[in-house]
């Protein structure tokens, strides 16, 4: 689906690519934001405010980070997910905004198409333990952002040689892409197991 947003693919259907785009990255935004802000709310009624609580759910966290770590360097195989993908009908259906906006929005919420990195489930686990709409909005705001951002590298495909290119590039990328995941949930977890530490020694 990314590989048809293109400024190739919007010309051929009538459509502006610097719409769609902003209207795709926008409803990735929108997306990630609504679900964090309603798994921010539901972990406000936990009872995060006790200490074995909130010692669990701190490890639950590092497990999830721990896990993305391992299937992102291969140590673990891909965690099981369904296989929807968005429907490439509305690309001719439909305006480039309101298929940008849609696909974003269902990309930014992540649980709803297929899920390509287990990052997704530790920012879940990450928008509840925030203990609030806002904080949980944040979380799932950047989650959608930086999910869209990678459409942005196929503003140069005006044709179909660079669209060739252009494929060609994201797949050598793919292996960095999974390092930086890795090393985000690596991060995650290093976090969340000295927040365990010192909950379990206060």
């Amino acid at each position: 689906m990314l590989s048809s947003i293109t400024p190739l693919g919007e010309r051929g259907r009538a459509s502006r690519w610097p719409v769609t785009v902003a209207a795709y990255l926008t409803g990735s935004a929108a997306g990630g934001l609504a679900l964090g802000a309603l798994l921010g709310l539901a972990g406000a009624l936990l009872p995060l405010e006790r200490r074995a609580a909130a010692l669990a759910a701190t490890a639950l966290l590092a497990v999830f980070a721990a896990v993305s770590v391992a299937v992102e360097t291969g140590r673990l195989p891909q965690l099981p997910t369904w296989r929807r993908q968005v429907d490439e009908d509305w690309l001719h259906r439909y305006r480039g905004w309101v298929y940008g906006v849609g696909y974003g929005a269902q990309l930014g919420v992540g649980v709803v198409t297929i899920v390509t990195s287990p990052v997704l489930y530790a920012a879940l686990a990450l928008a509840v333990l925030a203990g609030g709409p806002l904080a949980g909005a944040a979380v799932g705001l950047t989650f959608g952002a930086v999910r869209a951002l990678p459409v942005l590298a196929l503003r140069s495909v005006t044709t179909p040689q660079r669209l060739t290119r252009a494929h060609r590039r994201l797949e050598r990328h793919a292996r960095t892409a999974r390092a930086a995941a890795a090393l985000t949930s690596g991060a995650l977890a290093l976090a969340a197991a000295a927040q365990v530490a010192a909950l379990a020694t206060a």
